[in-house]
């Protein structure tokens, strides 16, 4: 709990008096201070893999007619995940706080912390005013993911079939490899050589070791390639496409 203590002088004497953070779950403040805006990330979600530290801002700008002063910010996600601020600066209305998310640190051994994350933001106004809320904004903190593949034969004449293999793989935080993603749908694409547009063929579903397969006829010269949506806890990844030179 944070506790705030304003001194203030009553009859030739100082009054001292606290003003502690509501409750868990509740926001509160007092005076006129009030969040506005909060942007994490520059609006992009936070995607970390198996051994670079990821860093990231949060932005939280307030309005309070003194002028904002300082902020208070902590990161809350699943798993019990937790960041604090490595640094927090305030300029004009706006506080911003650098997080850094190391995965052999932060998220080790826990791919349960990926997810959907909560910013919690207490923020200071000149006039002694505050405001506390949590839950400000939400952002997404995922695993970052790769979908590779390779079509052949190459070349191939025109009328056989060609065989377009693939991996979905994500990171896992608690063995630091990049480990198949299993049971899910990735769109094996097309684009045509000249062409700047791919175009969905069919959808293949990963295997049991994110393993892609799928068979096409060979029709005209182009580039062949996997498309991955993402979920909530993996990006979306998409696989450089493959030429096949048809004859």
């Amino acid at each position: 709990m944070r506790i705030r203590a304003t001194v203030a002088a009553v009859s030739g004497a100082l009054a001292l008096s606290a003003l502690a953070v509501p409750a868990a779950h509740a926001d509160g403040g007092h005076g006129d201070t009030a969040i506005t805006k909060v942007v994490v990330n520059g609006g992009k979600n936070v995607v970390v893999g198996t051994t670079q530290v990821r860093t990231f801002t949060v932005a939280v700008t307030a309005a309070d007619d003194s002028g904002i002063v300082g902020a208070d910010l902590t990161l809350n996600g699943p798993g019990f995940g937790s960041l604090e601020p490595t640094d927090v600066d305030c300029l004009g209305n706006t506080c911003t706080g650098a997080f850094s998310a190391d995965p052999r640190v932060d998220l080790a051994y826990s791919n349960e912390k990926a997810g959907t994350w909560y910013v919690d933001a207490w923020v200071d106004a000149a006039d002694g005013d505050y405001v506390w809320k949590q839950k400000s904004a939400s952002f997404k903190l995922q695993r970052q993911s790769t979908v590779s593949v390779n079509a052949s034969p190459e070349p191939v004449v025109k009328g056989r079939t060609i065989t377009i293999t693939g991996k979905l793989a994500r990171a896992n935080w608690e063995t630091y490899t990049y480990a198949g993603y299993t049971n899910q749908p990735v769109k094996l694409q097309f684009r045509k050589a000249g062409t700047t547009t791919y175009t969905t063929v069919k959808t293949v579903t990963s295997n049991g070791t994110g393993q892609l397969k799928a068979t096409a006829t060979a029709v005209s010269d182009g580039y062949w390639r996997y498309a991955f949506a993402g979920t909530t806890t993996t990006p979306a990844a998409t696989a450089t496409g493959d030429y096949v030179d048809v004859r």
